[in-house]
């Protein structure tokens, strides 16, 4: 062990890192998730399938192409408490760490090669200081810099805090997104192959949503990724 090394574990022992994931200590060269429980989580490898789980979800709904997700999310298990760390918790960097971590495996498939622009899905303004943060931003930050394109903040906007999506049906979650969300500037997406992503994908009516007011821009093209689906 060198002395860099050396000094990061005796720091460890005064401040130490924890996985978010199980609560353990993290080991030096360990970042916000153990190598252990990186290991098992259920990544769905849909950028690696043609026509995937997540592609037939979008179908006959709006023109994408293709669809990803990092994890399937599932009630009391690792991927759900990293979402709840990450959303509820502020802790950030685990949207940044699960943005590059799907980068990388974005990088190995040809389809994956093309978005040049990064959009998050946006939170409301009230929404986003009761948070402190927009959560799919941070996730789109971790992709803009694995994938090293330009990240696009602010542009797509959502104009109206409408009502709780929890208990809602497809359709009336649709309903309740149709009409919120806006383009400030059009001319700065137009051309442009774009990348638009979220945290979760339940219903999809969000990204559907949002997808529908980009490729109204003018000859957009749209890619999806998620840190996770639920299922």
């Amino acid at each position: 062990m060198n002395l860099l090394e050396y000094i990061k574990d005796f720091t460890g022992l005064i401040y130490p890192k924890v996985c978010h994931a199980c609560g353990n200590a993290l080991h030096y060269d360990e970042q916000v998730v153990c190598t252990y429980c990186l290991y098992e989580l259920p990544e769905t490898n849909f950028h690696n399938e043609e026509d995937n789980k997540l592609d037939q979800f979008f179908w006959g709904r709006v023109r994408l192409e293709a669809a990803t997700a990092m994890f399937y999310y599932q009630k009391k298990c690792k991927v759900q408490k990293l979402i709840h760390e990450f959303k509820y918790r502020g802790k950030r960097e685990i949207g940044v760490f699960a943005g590059k971590l799907l980068a990388s495996r974005l990088k190995t498939s040809s389809k994956w090669n093309e978005p040049e622009m990064v959009l998050p899905v946006p939170l409301h303004p009230k929404k986003q200081r009761e948070r402190g943060f927009n959560q799919s931003e941070f996730f789109a930050r971790g992709l803009s810099e694995g994938l090293n394109i330009e990240l696009c903040t602010g542009n797509l906007v959502r104009k109206f805090h409408s009502e709780s999506q929890t208990r809602k049906s497809r359709f009336m979650r649709w309903k309740n997104v149709e009409t919120v969300y806006y383009i400030k500037n059009p001319g700065l997406l137009q051309n442009k192959n774009l990348l638009l992503v979220d945290d979760v994908i339940t219903t999809g009516s969000t990204i559907e949503a949002c997808a529908q007011k980009l490729l109204e821009t003018g000859n957009t093209r749209v890619w999806v990724a998620s840190m996770a689906l639920a299922y």
